[in-house]
């Protein structure tokens, strides 16, 4: 499905018919996730596009009618902070360390922690990836 250009977002790069990769994680069930984008961030729609600095990353939903208001934008440190928490996690198990100066980190490991780590054998391949792509460019 092909993005619109109408909206705020304005993409530099995108994966398109996303739902085609995501359905593998709803055992079939569909998905209104259709494209995954790196853009310049809805958040400074208020200058030019020459004039714009910030990239996000963003998740566009379709309810199979039109767009939906529920997409996501998330600014790309945030995205990285995220993964870099999970990745924390999966790697000890029971502490999460996060390199960032004097950021305090809380971690409630919740009665549901075996869930997240069940779910790393489905993000495996993905892992891998990853690995790959971080050996490639550090």
């Amino acid at each position: 499905m092909k993005l619109p250009k109408n909206l705020k977002h304005k993409p530099i790069i995108s994966i398109n018919d996303y739902d085609q990769i995501d359905t593998t994680f709803y055992e079939g069930d569909p998905t209104d996730a259709r494209a995954l984008s790196i853009g310049l961030a809805q958040w400074e729609s208020d200058l030019s596009i020459d004039e714009r600095r910030q990239l996000s990353l963003k998740v566009w939903r379709h309810t199979g009618v039109n767009w939906s208001r529920q997409s996501e934008e998330l600014p790309i440190h945030r995205n990285l902070d995220l993964t870099i928490f999970l990745l924390s996690f999966l790697a000890s198990e029971n502490q999460v360390h996060y390199p960032e100066g004097d950021v305090e980190v809380t971690v409630d490991i919740s009665t549901r922690r075996n869930e997240i780590l069940q779910y790393r054998e489905s993000i495996e391949p993905r892992l891998k990836e990853l690995k790959r792509l971080l050996n490639k460019i550090v």
